[in-house]
């Protein structure tokens, strides 16, 4: 299934491109990790993605897409009982592709911990990070960032609603809107 235009709706942005959002709708697994390969492309490194939603909404989905956008082919899975996997970036690329910090919070009793394990070093790395369940410490990420919000709708239905925050993720995410609307296929 394409993603489309009508799956994709720009729906706010501040005149100071402090902040805006995107609307989104997958149908399946695969469009999820499809909307994730799309951003994957654009990424250039030093981004924050912060994912959230309830258990089995595609978090772990979406990063695959991600990573296979970044052209990272390692199997990605979610490091919920070590907390951080990292993907280091193909280096046979004539690309030059940051390398994937792939967090998972779920089992974080306390968001001091960010601290404790040394994790805030990541978050000012050249690398990408992208952080499930990173409700778990809002209090503590940068405030230029992405949020993706995911949402069950269905068994295989999810809403995704993406906030940027930042003038450059507001650019990343109006790219990632172009990139989504010329997608074609099945």
């Amino acid at each position: 299934m394409a993603i489309s235009a009508k799956d994709i709706l720009l729906v706010n942005q501040s005149q100071e491109e402090k902040s805006c959002t995107l609307d989104s709708i997958s149908h399946s697994a695969a469009q999820t990790q499809r909307l994730g390969m799309r951003l994957g492309e654009l990424l250039q490194g030093g981004e924050l993605i912060l994912l959230n939603g309830q258990l089995g909404t595609g978090k772990t989905t979406f990063t695959q897409g991600l990573a296979q956008g970044m052209g990272i082919t390692t199997q990605i899975n979610s490091p919920t009982f070590t907390l951080l996997k990292e993907y280091a970036r193909p280096e046979y690329t004539a690309q030059r592709k940051p390398a994937l910090y792939h967090f998972d919070l779920y089992r974080l009793d306390n968001p001091d911990e960010i601290f404790d394990l040394g994790f805030e070093e990541y978050f000012s790395s050249d690398g990408v990070c992208v952080v499930e369940w990173a409700e778990k410490a809002n209090l503590y990420w940068p405030t230029d960032h992405l949020d993706i919000r995911m949402k069950m709708l269905s068994e295989t239905k999810r809403s995704l609603l993406f906030t940027a925050v930042g003038s450059r993720y507001c650019e990343l995410l109006r790219q990632f809107q172009k990139n989504t609307y010329v997608t074609t296929g099945s």
